[in-house]
């Protein structure tokens, strides 16, 4: 799930280094890739709250779908449903493979880890890397460069032996 922010200046903080830490994990990705066994491709997922049920995901699925061709009656009544059950976000990520290994990668989760401190996928608040932002409050590109890395490194270090 996307981190929850609790202010306004961390938020500002996290829209001027998430499109920025974004392209810096993409290119690190690729570098690696470049010298590795593994290949990868990216993928458009759905990423659902926890504990939502198979039922619940294939209602919210079908709802959506029946979105398409409803009367703006229907529309409103769908909407209505829908506001009652977990919906999904968007995630993107990347699927590593290797002969018959494959892991995969969430892309969003990792760029939390560059601009957020101590971030992990159960973080409730978190506050920005601010040693990412220079002095006159631009992004620090070499120090989020080097960030990345060597997440990017701890990421491939990670990956299982072949």
């Amino acid at each position: 799930m996307p981190p929850r922010i609790t202010n306004q200046v961390t938020w500002q903080q996290a829209e001027l280094l998430m499109q920025p830490a974004f392209i810096r994990v993409i290119d690190n990705l690729r570098k690696q890739l470049d010298e590795s066994a593994w290949k990868g491709t990216y993928q458009d997922v759905l990423i659902w709250p926890p504990n939502t049920t198979d039922e619940a995901k294939a209602l919210v699925t079908q709802l959506l779908q029946e979105m398409e061709s409803a009367t703006l009656e229907q529309a409103d009544a769908i909407r209505e449903r829908l506001a009652q059950l977990p919906m999904p976000h968007p995630g993107y990520h990347l699927c590593l493979q290797r002969q018959d290994q494959i892991v995969s990668i969430d892309l969003w989760e990792l760029c939390y880890q560059v601009c957020f401190i101590d971030y992990t996928s159960e973080s409730e608040v978190v506050d920005i890397d601010t040693s990412l932002i220079d002095d006159v409050g631009e992004v620090d590109w070499q120090r989020l460069e080097d960030k990345t890395k060597e997440l990017v490194d701890q990421v491939f270090a990670s990956l299982p032996e072949g």
